[in-house]
């Protein structure tokens, strides 16, 4: 059974890797990078813009997969503070370089992500004693889907770089309570279905919201607006294509793997 189980995952996690891993770059990486190039632009002191070659323009660059993954949870990556470097200058975190290097490292991340949620998703069937299949893991990964990505993008939008936002730990700690009050909400309301049970469902789905979401800073940016909305709309399209990849792919390689080996005379 576990095996079963971790060889489904890594198959599901896979196949939603490389198709949400093309959707990044073709959609939000372009994104990523002229956000990077606005906020770096905005750093600069204007004798130093003045006459600096435009790099507006030119081959794209694939975003750091580490950048990627915070800045969709609504994090920054704007390195860290080196005592040793005169002056007090932020010393840039490491990051894997244009190119290959960071499409490889892009694409591992986003594999890493696939196989730890088909895991989460295949234990979730397993517990609800539902027998996997490419319907039913597709109902129960729009579950993942709601808990994960669309319920917390209510408070806190995937943010591009240079958009203010509130502090790291704030933000975190909102995103896991959202997503575990999420879940158990619509395990109560889909699974239990007992009036009480739906009732308390739906507490726990707008508890959340009530509370509220880490308050963000409304400092002026100079990143277009149309930037930010797109960002976080192709985003979620792009979270909810992988979530329903890992669902029907998850329930496909179960019935692949479970599939009795013919007897030999």
């Amino acid at each position: 059974m576990i095996i079963r189980l971790v060889s489904a995952a890594l198959v599901a996690g896979f196949l939603a890797a490389v198709v949400a891993t093309g959707l990044q770059l073709a959609l939000t990486s372009p994104l990523i990078i002229a956000a990077e190039r606005f906020e770096t632009q905005a750093s600069l002191a204007p004798d130093q813009t003045f006459g600096a070659p435009d790099q507006t323009f030119g081959a794209p660059e694939l975003v750091s997969p580490t950048a990627l993954i915070v800045r969709v949870h609504g994090g920054h990556d704007h390195g860290t503070r080196d005592p040793a470097v005169s002056g007090g200058e932020t010393a840039p975190d490491w990051q894997p370089g244009p190119g290959l290097p960071r499409m490889a490292f892009t694409g591992l991340s986003t594999l890493v992500g696939g196989v730890g949620y088909a895991l989460l998703l295949g234990a979730v069937l397993l517990a609800c004693n539902r027998e996997p299949s490419p319907e039913t893991g597709l109902r129960f990964a729009i579950g993942g889907f709601l808990a994960v990505a669309l319920a917390p993008a209510l408070g806190l939008a995937p943010e591009l770089p240079g958009m203010e936002a509130a502090p790291l730990a704030d933000r975190q700690f909102w995103w896991v309570m959202t997503a575990a009050a999420t879940a158990m909400g619509l395990y109560l309301i889909a699974i239990r279905r007992a009036p009480i049970a739906i009732a308390g469902g739906l507490v726990l789905l707008v508890a959340p919201h009530l509370a509220g979401a880490p308050e963000t800073s409304h400092a002026a940016s100079n990143l277009p607006a149309a930037y930010a909305a797109q960002f976080a709309a192709r985003s979620l399209g792009i979270a909810f294509v992988f979530w329903a990849v890992i669902g029907l792919a998850y329930g496909w390689a179960w019935g692949l793997f479970g599939r009795d080996r013919p007897a030999h005379g």
